[in-house]
């Protein structure tokens, strides 16, 4: 049960909607005298606050993925990084698990997440949704919705749309009796309904257009007070904002469907989604710089989300298919909360050189010329003399030197130059002088004593159901476990000992054991739509028992029709070395939803008492088995990740709580896993005997596993004379500005040169220009302390070493605990 202001939510019970409305409208009318609302509105400019334009920038934190007790640091960083907005999807398969029975609790709190922001001074960009994708199982809906008779999701559909609407209303009038709208005082300028559905309306045909003008007047009829948007929708019916979604929105959006409404860019991709098997999309902070520069004055952009801005951690069986449990680790926080660098800091100085001119940005009147073949010169310029001008480069493969406005100014490739009063350059997109670090991982616990662990072998199923034929598997498991034992009982008459198997699934995983010995596996990736496992097994004469796991790596979430998409095993045969075959699929089945483990749930403290559990002698890598062992929480406050590439495939958690799936057997092509090191919030941990269970599917060592603690323990910073300095610090000079985390100090200096050093932080050397007095003056400055700023000065080194040469700084540091 959820208290909220006086009146209880029961998690395991709905309230009526009518009933909802009425106390929300009650508690409005008896404190509107109290509360001042804001106004917002916009114009073919801008959001407008109070009557204001406002240039914002905004980061999308989503609740579940992190922790209650992160929330207040996320957001401050996100605060510091030059944020005026968070912006979150809202989880309806999370807050409706059960139809009519909701949650909002633990990390599933929403209002919590919320006031967090309002009380951190930042505003909320509400994207209800409720379909939302977002590499999320089934894209936010609810799995019981597929059981509706007649229903067809994201159309003009009756069954569908009054679901949507129920749960779209209960989630306004929540935040209205919260007082959480602008129009209440509260923090949430913006609301979002619908997700990309342009990606898939013209499979709709006339019940997707139909659909889209229902979900807009439904939205803007529960009277927010704030705007609506649209994200990815061309035809987006007035007053609702169309919005782009991508990496460069500056050269593919559109533009507003409306000249009284503003350019708004809800998703700008800091990296991308990873899937198993494959490496992590990195994005430049310069690439991304470019990115929001380039809308800015390419559309009239005015509100920027960067999505994500922390990615955090895919708790449980969150997933979408084949995505790995961390999420958007290269976003400016990464998934422990940590501050990635230069990410974090180059979109700060960005924020900071924005906002600086937002007033002739806003109000001034716009010119743009071509300056050069792929160079333009961008200017707002008011009447009363204040003017900003982006110089743009879009040559990817080489410097520009322009003239503009009777000034040379350079531009390294693919660049733009921020320009205050159209003179004094404050800030070029390329020109990174944030620095940069290297995060690591200590050992802080290992797990090698055998005595430490107890095992239970997982039982093949032999009690089950039976149906004739392969079920489908989402329907049948309703999303609550990833895996659908199929089991048959095979007649061999024929005196031959090998066979051939042949199973074709629309599974991720299927492994076959054959009279209790384990026979193999096959599994899919991101890219394939089926899968065959074929393989020789040997059979008695007489009855044998063939059972094959069925196992999911998360449920599709997105796609037209998603109600009719199908999983697991669709056809098996067998056949003898002669080729005779035999087609089984229509044969009678024995069928077992889920594992034994997962049913007495050996993973809860309970669970981890039942006198199943035997000592491990020895290790021995083997498929379909149940590990448990106890550890003390380590001291201090750094993140915690377990290491986990000694294991296969399967899932892990810490006192009953799933930190997630894992997958580390499948490598990526350059043979090592897509994720390593899984997450344990340090919230999930007791002082002392904290449970660890896994579930291991294909075969791993767990003495092996250890617990890490991550930190930044690497630092360094590159700039050049030339560099435009901060707008932030407003130093005399232009400075290399080290830090390391808190509770650390710079131990040493691993290379310090002024001069003209070559390379970059991950391998340089000295150049031909250096002066001798670098390394002394660069340890004299920051051994011993936190934070230290460098000046990139010829008086601070001794001396110009090289006069007529430019010149830079490049410092490495190294960190440990203070």
């Amino acid at each position: 049960m959820i208290r909220r202001g006086g009146i209880e939510f029961q998690c395991g019970s709905k309230m009526k909607l009518p009933e909802m409305a009425i106390l929300a409208t009650a508690v409005l009318l008896l404190s509107a005298v109290s509360i001042a609302g804001v106004e917002v509105s916009y114009d073919g400019r801008a959001l407008l606050i109070n009557g204001s334009r406002r240039i914002l920038f905004s980061g999308s934190i989503h609740y579940p993925r992190s922790t209650p007790e992160m929330w207040p640091s996320l957001i401050a960083k996100a605060k510091l990084g030059g944020l005026d907005v968070i912006q979150t999807y809202v989880f309806w398969n999370l807050h409706e698990p059960i139809p009519g029975q909701y949650n909002f609790e633990g990390r599933c709190d929403l209002v919590r997440f919320i006031k967090e922001i309002r009380d951190q001074g930042l505003y909320v960009s509400l994207r209800i949704g409720p379909f939302i994708e977002s590499e999320w199982k089934y894209g936010g809906l609810p799995f019981w919705l597929h059981d509706i008779p007649g229903i067809v999701f994201r159309s003009n559909n009756e069954p569908f749309k009054l679901y949507m609407q129920s749960f779209v209303t209960k989630i306004v009038e929540i935040m209205k009796f919260e007082q959480l709208y602008a129009s209440q005082g509260g923090p949430i300028i913006l609301s979002q309904i619908e997700n990309e559905y342009q990606n898939v309306q013209h499979a709709f045909h006339e019940k997707g257009p139909a659909y889209v003008k229902w979900a807009a007047s439904m939205a803007v009829g529960l009277q927010t007070g704030v705007p609506w948007m649209m994200c990815k929708q061309d035809d987006a019916p007035d007053p609702v904002i169309n919005t782009c979604n991508g990496m460069n929105c500056g050269k593919t959006f559109k533009g507003p469907n409306s000249p009284d409404k503003p350019s708004l860019w809800t998703e700008n991709w800091t990296s991308f989604y990873q899937v198993y098997g494959e490496e992590p999309y990195i994005r430049p902070a310069k690439d991304i710089a470019y990115a929001v520069a380039l809308f800015i004055v390419k559309k009239n952009g005015s509100f920027v989300n960067y999505y994500m801005y922390h990615g955090g951690t895919n708790f449980g069986r969150s997933t979408s298919s084949y995505i790995v449990t961390a999420y958007y680790d290269q976003a400016p926080l990464d998934e422990y909360g940590l501050i990635w660098q230069p990410k974090w800091a180059h979109l700060r100085d960005l924020h900071a050189a924005v906002k600086l001119n937002s007033e002739p940005l806003l109000k001034g009147k716009y010119t743009n010329a071509l300056v050069g073949r792929t160079q333009e010169a961008h200017v707002f310029q008011m009447d009363t003399g204040k003017c900003v001008a982006f110089l743009v480069n879009d040559d990817s493969n080489g410097d520009a030197t322009i003239k503009f406005r009777n000034v040379r100014y350079k531009l390294p490739p693919k660049s733009i130059s921020i320009l205050s009063g159209c003179r004094k350059v404050i800030f070029n997109t390329a020109m990174v002088s944030a620095q940069q670090g290297t995060r690591s991982a200590t050992i802080v616990e290992s797990f090698d004593q055998a005595i430490r662990w107890k095992y239970i072998m997982e039982e093949i199923p032999t009690s089950t159901w039976e149906e004739n034929g392969l079920l489908e598997q989402m329907t049948t498991t309703k999303d609550t476990t990833d895996y659908l034992w199929y089991i048959i009982s095979y007649n061999n008459t024929s005196g031959d000992e090998q066979y051939i198997i042949d199973v074709n699934s629309l599974s991720h995983i299927i492994h076959a054991v054959v009279n209790g010995k384990y026979a193999g596996t096959v599994h899919g990736n991101y890219k394939t739509g089926s899968i065959t496992l074929k393989k020789t097994i040997s059979l008695m004469n007489g009855m044998n028992d063939i059972s094959l796991l069925s196992a999911m790596v998360g449920l599709p979430d997105s796609g037209a029709y998603l109600e009719h998409r199908v999983a697991g095993l669709r056809n098996v045969q067998i056949s003898n070395l002669k080729n005779q075959s035999q087609d089984l699929s229509n044969s009678r089945w024995k069928y077992q939803v889920g594992l034994l483990g997962e049913k007495l749930k050996f993973f809860t403290e309970v669970g981890s008492k039942l006198p199943r559990w035997k000592t491990v002698d020895s290790f021995s890598s083997q498929p379909f088995i149940w590990y448990m062992t106890r550890f003390n929480a380590p001291p201090g406050s750094s993140p915690l990740a377990l290491n986990l590439a000694c294991m296969g495939k399967g899932e892990l958690w810490i006192n009953g709580q799933s930190i997630g799936r894992y997958w580390v057997s499948f490598k990526t092509p350059k043979g090592v896993p897509s994720q390593s090191l899984y997450h344990v919030p340090r919230s999930f941990l007791r002082p002392l005997d904290n449970l660890l269970v896994l579930f291991e599917e294909i075969g791993g060592n767990p003495s092996k596993i250890t617990l890490e603690a991550l930190a930044v323990t690497r630092v360094c910073g590159k700039v050049s004379e030339f560099y435009p300095k901060s707008v932030i610090e407003q130093r005399k000079h232009l400075t290399i500005d080290l830090q390391c985390h808190k509770g650390s100090i710079i131990s040493s200096i691993e290379f310090a040169s002024y001069g003209n050093p070559a390379g970059n932080c991950q391998a340089y050397s000295m150049g031909s220009c250096h002066s001798t007095a670098s390394r002394a003056f660069v340890e004299k400055t920051c051994l011993g302390r936190r934070r230290c700023s460098i000046p990139v000065s010829s008086n601070k080194f001794g001396g110009d070493p090289c006069p007529g040469t430019s010149k830079s700084l490049l410092v490495v540091a190294n960190c440990q605990k203070s």
